[in-house]
């Protein structure tokens, strides 16, 4: 893969307490679907996908998700979270080669 995969977050800083946040995320990712052949060699080019996104509230799995090959590349996922209290929001993206990509935010919860 040319480029480094780079994650973005839009995420709240503070929330009042029993708040519903939205939270978007998107990652830089080529998701190689190792179906597609090398234009010079003829041979298949290895999937290479970001399969697994994670966010963790204080340590505490909130929302995961499994990706396949099917997904485009530079995935981007929304989804929501009550917030219950200060700490921290973690965003993890495991790809095929074992690589976890993380982006950290601090939450104030009043």
């Amino acid at each position: 893969m040319a480029k480094t995969p780079k994650p973005r977050v839009k995420a709240p800083k503070s929330a009042s307490a029993g708040e519903v946040m939205e939270i978007k995320t998107l990652i830089s990712h080529e998701m190689e679907s190792g179906q597609r052949k090398d234009r010079k060699t003829g041979e298949l080019i290895p999937r290479q996908i970001i399969n697994k996104f994670e966010c963790k509230y204080n340590g505490e799995t909130v929302f995961s998700v499994d990706l396949h090959p099917a997904i485009s590349a530079n995935p981007y996922v929304a989804f929501y979270v009550t917030a219950n209290e200060s700490g921290a929001l973690e965003f993890l993206w495991h790809d095929d080669n074992g690589e976890v990509y993380k982006h950290s935010q601090d939450l104030t919860v009043s």
